[in-house]
């Protein structure tokens, strides 16, 4: 029987209770509204910060909503840290990743750009890692929305962002001034099967039919190494990256198994993972309040990682 947190236990056996569809029996646009709900009810407040400001970024199909945070206005040039949300490429948005973000540029004392990419079925593979592509080379040319010169990214995401974080790291690597990779419970494997998707497949939040509805609108090319960075041929020349899994995760595997082949291919990894958490936790902190420790934590290590 796997170790699963008692806040963990509560939070599941809390929605378990609530009668409701599954987010795979809905339609996208449902789902969305049902995502920005839960997060709504389980995630903590945002934390104060000097500025946060909605702004727009070129992108290949037209402007990108994004939104910037700054816990202090940067007196001269500092990195910036761009931030991927998850939700399987279909759902999630600025507003469910609010909290999240701001907590990020509190705790880091960096600023923040959250990416609101295009999402599936309306925009599929690989319109969502364009869009990410577009938003990182833009903010690495130091535009005046930032307020402060640029000398270097940060690449950071959850879940799906965890995949365009990585796909994003690897396309520009050489190109861009990458100080790091930030992997939060990335999907960096879209041929894999078994070990923990078939162990966690129903129970922990993400579920196999979830998974494979989040397939279906986004229709990745499993080989193509956007959609799995893990079955890339090439290595050479990645950022540093932290990379976090969740020990009741069905992408927990995938997590570990790219930190091992980043560390196999001679390049810096600090790998974290959080024993009897599930997916998701964190956009959850406030319903599962050890969350944010594993959070705090990950913080801690991104610091010693670029430091």
């Amino acid at each position: 029987m796997a170790h699963v947190r008692e806040d963990v236990a509560n939070l599941l056996a809390m929605m378990a209770a609530t009668p409701q569809p599954q987010m795979h029996e809905v339609d996208p646009a449902t789902a969305r509204e049902m995502y920005r709900q839960m997060t709504a009810v389980a995630e903590r407040p945002a934390p104060p910060l000097a500025r946060k400001a909605d702004i727009r970024i070129p992108g290949p199909a037209g402007a990108i909503p994004a939104r910037l945070y700054q816990a202090t206005a940067p007196a001269g040039p500092a990195p910036v840290l761009v931030y991927f949300h998850g939700g399987g490429w279909v759902i999630g948005d600025l507003e469910t990743h609010d909290s999240l973000c701001a907590e990020i540029a509190a705790q880091l004392g960096m600023t923040v750009v959250a990416v609101d990419y295009r999402l599936a079925p309306e925009t599929r593979f690989p319109g969502a890692t364009e869009d990410c592509l577009a938003a990182a080379r833009w903010l690495a040319g130091a535009p005046a929305e930032l307020g402060h010169a640029v000398t270097g990214l940060i690449l950071a995401g959850d879940s799906a962002g965890g995949n365009l974080a990585a796909a994003v790291a690897r396309e520009t690597a050489g190109e861009l001034p990458l100080l790091a990779q930030w992997l939060i419970y990335p999907g960096v494997d879209m041929a894999a099967s078994g070990g923990s998707l078939a162990e966690f497949a129903e129970g922990y939040l993400l579920t196999a039919e979830g998974m494979a509805w989040f397939m279906a609108h986004y229709a990745p090319e499993p080989a193509h190494p956007w959609a799995s960075p893990l079955r890339a041929t090439a290595w050479d020349g990645l950022p540093p990256a932290l990379v976090f899994t969740c020990g009741l995760d069905p992408l927990r595997d995938q997590g570990r198994a790219y930190a091992a082949r980043l560390i196999e291919t001679g390049h810096r990894v600090i790998y974290r993972e959080a024993a009897g958490q599930i997916h998701g936790c964190m956009t959850l902190r406030g319903g599962i309040p050890s969350a944010q420790a594993d959070l705090e934590g990950q913080i801690a290590d991104l610091k010693a990682l670029i430091a």
